[in-house]
């Protein structure tokens, strides 16, 4: 992967990260109720889970590319289409309601199994990165070192990103109560665009 090709990926998952989901809003959650150091469970588990989701879609697509490149073209073209329809989805998407914070205390390896839990049975994942993926797979590189740069990359990003936001939990839960409506178009529009002009790519 060339470093222009990374830095597009790496604003991708910056963006993905950022949207509404299941993990963003179980870190907000367990932020407000454990505690940001607790909610690192949380956060790891939902890492380890993304890293086995791109690994499935990741191998999954490399051997359909290993039978024919027009797979390739036609899956970038495919989850393009995916892409808008996911940015019209959450365009729509009512604002994120946060659960109201309890004293109490819970174990790190069920939160951790929570994360995980959280981020491998969601469908929509597993779709999002088999259209998201290849637009940025190289046919002509080794596939494990694009999936280690590439698992590596959306992994960072979602841990920083989900403590941001179990950190800054108790403050951010009124502000998305107030914009969550414009913050959801927001990212919705950055899926729609990713979705009509990274197909485009050479």
């Amino acid at each position: 992967m060339s470093l222009h090709t990374w830095l597009i990926y790496l604003l991708a998952s910056i963006g993905l990260s950022l949207s509404p989901g299941p993990n963003g809003l179980l870190a907000l959650t367990h932020g407000a109720m454990y505690g940001r150091r607790r909610t690192l469970y949380t956060i790891a588990g939902g890492a380890v889970g993304f890293v086995a989701l791109i690994a499935l879609s990741m191998f999954g697509i490399g051997a359909l590319v290993r039978s024919s490149a027009q797979w390739l073209a036609a899956l970038k073209w495919l989850g393009g289409a995916y892409l808008v329809w996911l940015g019209i989805q959450v365009w729509r998407a009512p604002p994120p309601v946060l659960a109201r914070a309890t004293p109490a205390t819970e174990q790190g390896a069920r939160l951790f199994r929570q994360g995980v839990l959280s981020a491998t049975t969601n469908p929509k994942a597993l779709l999002f990165f088999t259209a998201f993926l290849p637009q940025f797979i190289d046919p002509g590189r080794d596939l494990v070192l694009q999936f280690a740069l590439m698992a590596g990359t959306f992994a960072a990003t979602e841990f920083l990103t989900e403590y941001v936001l179990a950190s800054a939990a108790h403050r951010i839960s009124p502000w998305l109560a107030r914009v969550g409506r414009q913050f959801n178009r927001a990212c919705g529009g950055v899926f729609m665009a990713l979705g009509a002009l990274l197909p485009l790519r050479g």
